[in-house]
């Protein structure tokens, strides 16, 4: 089963969520329409770290049958000089609900080294059912898109939990709903080829495709301060291993305060 360049950002998470556990109670307090984040990816093998590709976010304020929903666009794109040897050219779109960052559409327009497929999804949060290409699919409660959990996780409180918690997730895609975590592995301080950072620490779970290995193969490192942005992601990948850095941002909700210096 193929699986999304993008999940590599994912930051994004085997228990069940039903609709009485805290976490359909998160609000946004991390992010606000008009952000952008860019990210270059570099990919190992052998140790040695090429500029491969690069990777966005921007988000904008929409609206879906008159309610207030954030628009997310993700794409990442293959440097064209490696484009022979794999060639990326992925699209994601999400549109969340402003107030409960629940999705309502997801759009997934994915090249990975030819192979090409093309998903529009929209979510009924209330008869819990998602809307596919393939038909209707029963989901559960608090479910998330690739895209809608990265955003979602960014507002999780990890003061709440201590080293090696697992904080349970609940993803839809490919006509399947899985059930995920995030595993809380404590603060650190990094150094990352934008700057020296405060950072909050985890590893997601990972369903094994044609890129990543499974399991808790990936770590993830977001800032440090109100505003959780990915800052490095490390994972293992069929053959080598990718890094994936932020190297630019604009108009974040906060300050970026967890930033000690820049490189």
């Amino acid at each position: 089963m193929k699986r999304p360049l993008l999940l590599i950002l994912l930051i994004c998470f085997a228990t069940r969520i039903t609709a009485g556990d805290n976490f359909c109670g998160i609000r946004n307090y991390a992010f606000n329409a008009g952000e952008n984040l860019s990210m270059v990816v570099y990919y190992s093998v052998a140790g040695i770290y090429v500029n491969a590709g690069t990777a966005s976010f921007v988000t904008t304020l929409e609206n879906i049958n008159n309610k207030p929903v954030y628009h997310v666009v993700g794409t990442g794109v293959t440097n064209s000089k490696y484009d022979w040897i794999f060639k990326v050219r992925d699209r994601y779109e999400s549109y969340f609900d402003t107030a409960t960052l629940q999705p309502y559409k997801f759009i997934r327009n994915i090249n990975e080294g030819g192979y090409k497929k093309y998903e529009n999804i929209t979510f009924n949060q209330v008869t819990n059912t998602a809307v596919t290409t393939d038909g209707v699919f029963k989901i559960s409660n608090c479910i998330q898109d690739v895209i809608s959990a990265v955003y979602y996780a960014r507002n999780i409180n990890f003061d709440k939990y201590q080293e090696g918690d697992k904080i349970p997730f609940d993803l839809f895609m490919d006509n399947q709903v899985f059930h995920m975590y995030v595993r809380y592995m404590g603060k650190e301080i990094i150094k990352t080829r934008y700057g020296k950072f405060h950072t909050i620490k985890f590893k997601p779970l990972l369903v094994r495709g044609t890129l990543f290995e499974g399991g808790e193969k990936m770590t993830v490192w977001v800032s440090d301060d109100a505003n959780k942005v990915p800052l490095r992601i490390e994972s293992a990948i069929i053959v080598g291993s990718v890094k994936v850095d932020m190297m630019g941002y604009r108009n974040l909700r906060y300050p970026l305060t967890s930033l000690i210096s820049l490189r």
